[in-house]
């Protein structure tokens, strides 16, 4: 059989190699090599871990083809032992190798989930920079809409819509949480995922190392328009951060109750949108879902049902403690001549949670029907 000529080689060689390098080529590493501190020790533990696999996984793979070489039917030379089935020799490489892998990935994997714990506070600004003494996060409250993101600046008093912007080599604590469904935040150039929930809040600390746009999005399913719920993250220097935050200052647009209302509204392909001055209490109320005028708050609820519940009496606060975005909350009728629950009593929540009593007596009841309405005051039990 004639020799290949090298040249021939070399061709064939490219012909595997460069559609391969085409394909890669639109690949975005940036999950690998990104631009935050917290991403990179995460990209660090993943690809200590694949080597660490590969350690097995390789040599496995060879040897299957080795063995299946070796000893194939063709091959007289191969010694035939077809009542073999044993070799401590053996046995000691197969297992030995093995644990001593697991070990290792273990206590990796051990010490970076504690260290990149998203609630942990940072201690250092990159692998060269520990954080220094006294510096104070920028603080970012992160609501999951339906289909947009809503980031709310409480130090510089704005807020903004699908636009986050942070200043590098700043740490960052986001508290997170979402209108109605689970959402997933992800900046992968920034830190892992971290889930958005509604009527609780989530935290996660980071750090930007470097200027640049980077892709942010809802990495978990929320609906019809989870595919456009995504938004740009600006790495910017620290000067740059206070002017572009003076620059939304000088809007017109506030953000309060009313205005978060329309906008926690379902809607697809949300435009940047700024805004200039908002309620300082608007978050803790996204959180607690009471937003809307006459809400129990879940933390009202939580330190009602601490005290021990309300038992019957509690009856009348069913309708405050029932949320729908879409303002189809249950309302219970008060019948004429007939008590709700058969109680004079109901219960002031918000007395109640400020340690003054957690019932009053009920106003005398009117010949008329009424209805347990939402748009009360959540002290009142009636509208």
């Amino acid at each position: 059989m004639p020799a290949i000529p090298p040249s021939l080689w070399r061709l064939a060689r490219g012909a595997v190699v460069l559609p391969l390098a085409a394909l890669l080529s639109g690949c975005d590493w940036v999950v690998l090599n990104p631009s935050g501190d917290i991403a990179q020790q995460q990209a660090h533990l993943v690809i200590v871990a694949t080597a660490l696999m590969l350690l097995i996984i390789v040599p496995v793979m060879v040897l299957t083809v080795a063995f299946a070489w070796r000893y194939r039917s063709s091959n007289t030379a191969a010694t035939y032992a077809p009542e073999w089935h044993h070799s401590t020799k053996l046995e000691l490489v197969i297992w030995s190798a093995p644990l001593m892998i697991i070990i290792a990935l273990g206590s990796i994997t051990w010490v970076t989930t504690h260290t990149l714990d998203p609630y942990r506070p940072l201690s250092r600004i990159d692998a060269a920079r520990p954080l220094p003494a006294g510096t104070k996060p920028l603080e970012v409250q992160v609501v999951a809409l339906d289909w947009k993101w809503l980031f709310i600046y409480p130090e510089q008093k704005i807020a903004t819509v699908n636009d986050l912007v942070l200043p590098v080599d700043r740490p960052v604590q986001f508290r997170l949480t979402a209108s109605s469904v689970m959402n997933s935040f992800y900046v992968p150039a920034l830190a892992g995922q971290i889930y958005a929930m509604p009527g609780m809040e989530t935290k996660l600390h980071a750090v930007l190392n470097r200027m640049g746009s980077f892709q942010g999005f809802s990495a978990q399913y929320s609906g019809a328009g989870f595919s456009k719920m995504r938004f740009v993250t600006r790495g910017v220097s620290a000067g740059d951060f206070d002017a572009w935050a003076a620059g939304i200052r000088k809007g017109a647009d506030a953000l309060d109750r009313t205005a978060y209302l329309k906008l926690e509204q379902p809607s697809e392909k949300e435009p940047v949108r700024h805004f200039a001055n908002v309620d300082p209490a608007l978050f803790d109320a996204a959180v607690n879902l009471c937003v809307r005028p006459g809400k129990m708050c879940v933390n009202q609820m939580m330190a009602i049902d601490a005290e021990g519940g309300t038992g019957r009496a509690g009856q009348f606060n069913l309708a405050a403690l029932t949320y729908d975005k879409f303002g189809r909350e249950q309302v219970l009728p008060v019948l004429p001549g007939r008590q709700p629950s058969g109680a004079q009593l109901f219960v002031n929540a918000n007395a109640y949670c400020a340690g003054k009593g957690p019932l009053k007596e009920a106003p005398p009841q009117q010949p008329a029907s009424r209805t347990l309405s939402l748009a009360a005051p959540a002290s009142s039990p009636v509208s």
